[in-house]
């Protein structure tokens, strides 16, 4: 468990003097860690308990690990003042119809950093020595002859992160740690002394990231301007030993465009934990899923470990900014 994520005790007393709970409103299944602080620290409405229900008309604070809340839920939550959100994504929740309403949403960046970074470790070693199409071979009833398997090293291969937040810096220092790897990043949003105390090279277009790395880590969110950030053109920039990696949103990199590049040879492969439709399957993505390629279900945070923190750390955020609210 995460340290600093629980609160003093005694702040869940209860009695006669005992300033009423606050009452929110559990959409989503959570770690037994999880629901016993909200239930210590709040009046908890659970999914399946009476009341329920009637969470539209009546929560001021909902915790959300994977619902969507679309505009008209929004529209249909008259009291509704502050969300605890799981995770780093909120594109689940219609972040402009909250702001339009004042209502908060408290995500929780940073919290999965590790157990993110570390599966973009092993998809770039899963595609850069094929163990994804070697596996199934071995699992179809016939033995792989070892010649006919090939790979790549990855040592000192150059890695551009595009998106320089915590996820981005956790993989560039594992990368650079693991491989000695050159870092090469990308984030026009970030002030120009970011990454200070790690060494890199910052570029200023995608363009030179996709021309100067061997292997690419995509770190951002799904917007309008990134939709389509890496399509056939910029895949082409990569080169024939090149691997690109997908554990932001689906959408970011053009899957049609992906899968044209790998089959002709345009780049060496890819690994996605993120795709357009979610989880994938066999009907849509059969003709991507190449020997090159190795594609999980979005299990960037799946870890035991990870759930327990970004769950907990929703929740906290939550606790927080209600208590501060209550002082005020």
């Amino acid at each position: 468990m995460a340290p600093g994520l629980l609160s003093d005790a005694g702040d869940g007393a209860t009695g006669p003097s005992a300033t009423p709970k606050p009452t929110v409103y559990v959409l989503d299944p959570f770690k037994p860690q999880v629901i016993e602080f909200v239930q210590q620290h709040f009046d908890a409405i659970l999914p399946g308990t009476p009341g329920h229900q009637d969470w539209r008309a009546k929560a001021q604070y909902l915790l959300i690990r994977s619902s969507y809340l679309t505009a008209q839920d929004v529209d249909n939550c008259p009291n509704l003042l502050a969300i605890g959100k799981q995770g780093v994504g909120i594109d689940k929740i219609d972040a402009a119809a909250c702001a339009a309403r004042g209502i908060k949403i408290f995500n929780t960046p940073g919290v999965n950093a590790r157990a993110v970074a570390e599966l973009v470790l092993a998809l770039a070693s899963s595609v850069a020595r094929c163990t994804g199409a070697i596996t199934r071979r071995q699992n179809a009833g016939k033995p792989v002859p070892k010649e006919t398997c090939k790979g790549l090293i990855l040592h000192k291969r150059p890695i551009g992160v595009i998106g320089m937040g915590n996820i981005g810096k956790t993989v560039a220092t594992i990368f650079r740690g693991a491989y000695e790897a050159p870092i090469i990043a990308y984030d026009p949003y970030m002030p120009a002394d970011a990454w200070s105390d790690l060494p890199h090279t910052r570029v200023s277009s995608i363009e030179k990231l996709l021309r100067a790395s061997d292997i690419v880590s995509v770190h951002v969110p799904l917007t309008d301007s990134t939709r389509n950030l890496i399509a056939l053109p910029e895949l082409r920039l990569i080169g024939p030993e090149g691997i690109v990696i997908n554990t932001a949103r689906g959408g970011i990199v053009n899957e049609a465009d992906l899968e044209s590049a790998v089959r002709e040879g345009i780049i060496w492969g890819a690994g996605l934990d993120c795709h357009e439709q979610e989880p994938p399957t066999q009907e849509r993505y059969g003709s991507l899923w190449m020997e090159n390629v190795v594609s999980t279900p979005h299990i960037g945070a799946a870890t035991e470990q990870t759930q327990i923190e970004t769950g907990m750390a929703a929740a906290q955020r939550l606790h927080e900014y209600i208590a501060a609210r209550g002082s005020q």
